[in-house]
Parts: C-alpha cells; sequence; structure tokens
C-alpha cells in the first residue's frame, strides 16, 4: 500500500468495472471480481485496490462477509421538484392512463406545485430526498429540470438544482430538460423555438446546465423537435439527451445515436432500428425499470439491447409520480427482477 494512505478496508470480496467507457455485451456481466480485497486512500482519492494481502503499512478495518462495490450512479432523476403525486398511481391502478392523467395531472400537476413553492421550501423539501439517496449508496446523480415550463421557470429550477448539487455529498450534474410538456396557452412549435433561441442560451451562459433534454412522445415533442434542440445545444456547447421510446415507438432511439446523444432513456417500446442504433453507436440506453413497474408498462427488449452490444446504465427515474423511487439498490433489484439482467449485469450498468 502507498506511504501516504490515510485509511484502509479489507473485505470478503470486491467487485468492480475497469476504465470510464461503457461495458457492454459480454462484458456487461463480467466485471473484476477480487475475493480477500483491500482498498487504500488518501485525502478522499482511492490509492490502492487489490489482493487484501498486498496492504502494507496500516491497519485496515476488516468487514467480513461484505463485498466492496463502486458507489452507485444515478444518471436519471427529476429532482428538484416540490410535493408528490402518489394519489395518480390508485388512478393508474383504477384503469386510468399515463395519457389520461397528463393534462389534469403529470408534468403539469408537478409544475403548479413547483411553481407554488417558494425557493427556501423547494431546497428544505429536496434536502432529505439527496441526504436519503446516499444512505442507500448513490455517490453520483443527475437533477433535472422540466417542471418550470417558462423560460424563467426552467431558469429557475436549474439554479435550484446547482444550489442542492452544491450542498449534496454526491458527484452531480444538471440537465436542463428544456422540452418536457408544452406549456399551457403556447403551441408546441412556439415553445420548442423559445427553448432553442431563449431557454438554452440563457442556461448555459449562466453555467446551469451540464447537458440538455427533451422528451419525445407523442404527447409531447417531435423527432424533429429533437433535431432543433440538439442543433441549439451544440450551438452552446451542451450535449442533447432524450426521453426515447417510452409509451409508444417513436423513432426516437435511432434519432438520438445520429444525433451523436448522451443517451436515449426509457426505450420502453424501441424498435429493432433503434435497438441496432443502440447497439453499433456511443448513445448510451438508459434502462429505467422503477418507473416501468410504477406504471404497468411494457419493458424494454433489455436482453436483446445487451446482445446487441448496447451501452446501457440503470437509474431510478426519481421523480413525484411515475417513479417515487430514490434508491439505487431497488432500481437494481427490480432491473434484475423484470428486465431480466443479471446481478453483475445490474451492477455493472448501474456504477
Amino acid at each position: 500500500m502507498p506511504p501516504t494512505a490515510s485509511g484502509a478496508i479489507v473485505a470478503t470480496s470486491l467487485v468492480t468495472a475497469k476504465g470510464s467507457a461503457p461495458w457492454r455485451g459480454a462484458e456487461l456481466g463480467a466485471p473484476m471480481v477480487i475475493e480477500d480485497a483491500g482498498i487504500a486512500w488518501s485525502d478522499g482519492v482511492i490509492t490502492f485496490v487489490g489482493p487484501a494481502e498486498e496492504l502494507r503499512g496500516t491497519d485496515p478495518e476488516v468487514f467480513q462477509g461484505c463485498t466492496i462495490a463502486p458507489g452507485f450512479v444515478d444518471c436519471h432523476t427529476h429532482l428538484p421538484f416540490a410535493g408528490w403525486r402518489a394519489d395518480e398511481f390508485e388512478l393508474r391502478l383504477a384503469g386510468r392512463s399515463y395519457r389520461d392523467l397528463h393534462g389534469e395531472g403529470g408534468i403539469y400537476r408537478s409544475a403548479q406545485l413547483f411553481a407554488e413553492a417558494t425557493d427556501d421550501e423547494v431546497m428544505a423539501f429536496c434536502r432529505p430526498l439527496v441526504a436519503e439517496m446516499a444512505d442507500h449508496g448513490t455517490t453520483a446523480m443527475e437533477l433535472k429540470t422540466g417542471y418550470g415550463l417558462s423560460v424563467e421557470g426552467e431558469l429557475r429550477q436549474a439554479r435550484l438544482a446547482r444550489r442542492l448539487a452544491d450542498e449534496a455529498p454526491q458527484a452531480t450534474t444538471v440537465t436542463l430538460l428544456a422540452c418536457h410538456a408544452v406549456p399551457e396557452a403556447m403551441e408546441r412549435e412556439d415553445w420548442v423555438r423559445m427553448a432553442c433561441t431563449e431557454l438554452i442560451p440563457a442556461a448555459a451562459a449562466e453555467g446551469l446546465a451540464d447537458a440538455v433534454d427533451l422528451y419525445v412522445e407523442d404527447i409531447a415533442f417531435t423527432l424533429d423537435d429533437l433535431r432543433a434542440v440538439a442543433e441549439a445545444a451544440a450551438a452552446a456547447g451542451l450535449p442533447v439527451r432524450c426521453h426515447a421510446d417510452q409509451l409508444g415507438p417513436s423513432g426516437a432511439a435511432e434519432e438520438a445515436v445520429k444525433l451523436g446523444a448522451r443517451s436515449a432513456d426509457h426505450l420502453n417500446n424501441v424498435s429493432n432500428e433503434g435497438v441496432r442504433a443502440l447497439g453499433e453507436g456511443g448513445t448510451v440506453g438508459v434502462l429505467l425499470p422503477a418507473s416501468t413497474a410504477f406504471m404497468r408498462a411494457v419493458p424494454p427488449p433489455v436482453r436483446t439491447l445487451v446482445e446487441t452490444g448496447a451501452a446501457i446504465a440503470l437509474a431510478t427515474d426519481f421523480n413525484p409520480g411515475t417513479s417515487p423511487v430514490l434508491s439505487m439498490p431497488e432500481a437494481v433489484a427490480t432491473g434484475c427482477s423484470l428486465y431480466g439482467l443479471t446481478p453483475l449485469e445490474a451492477l455493472t450498468a448501474s456504477t
């Protein structure tokens, strides 16, 4: 062990992927496993990973019967928000669909709750949630706007996300979900134009966003809108992401790959062409099994995605209505039981 190490632990085993590139195909289920493993660190930086017998120069803390694994990366959440929509779950159980609730509830209801809350109230609501996420092992996460539904509202949410990120113990990024729903009393085309010419440039100029997102769906935005937002994001020096093929097939996954998007998320109804594109391209397919379970939706073709060589990630989709789940271990377990991932595949995809 390096002499500068300030601490060390040993455990029965250690499991981790290696390198920074996404693991694909068979690699996904074959992370590095070290039995009788040790890990050492100095000033918060890991300086040694390997067999425990190679740890020297310190008295490590021993965790017998435990496994060391990387912290979870929750790459798709909808924090910050204010208030819950738990009653919509019961309505869906009674036969209402997400489309049915889209106008009277869903995103619009969360936007109303967010608008009615003060900045301090939003922060007070979100702080314990972020702390609980850390308790469940989340060491890196994404925050997202999308409940502002106006230029100033989205910028306000982005500023609050930055405040939350500055306070959080996790490594955190902020995504500007510029096109989540069409603001009331506006035409879709007008909002997309405003998002591209006003919102995205303003967020970039203020340093409020690390990426830009858009919801492609028949009740939301189109592939043409995705192209326009991707162009505006690129002009602002930001990568693009998209909510793709959640409620129905839209062609969003394959378009995301063409545009060089950072990710295409949900993928419940991704087409065969979309699967092939993800397998060949650099866009990550983000899988959100908790959302699928809560919405009782059709699962994505996960085994086909893995076998095709798509880069995949698992996340919670933590939001106040369709996935009130902040626990990455729960997302991992649901990814195994509902999506058919092996535990090692799910661990790799979530870390």
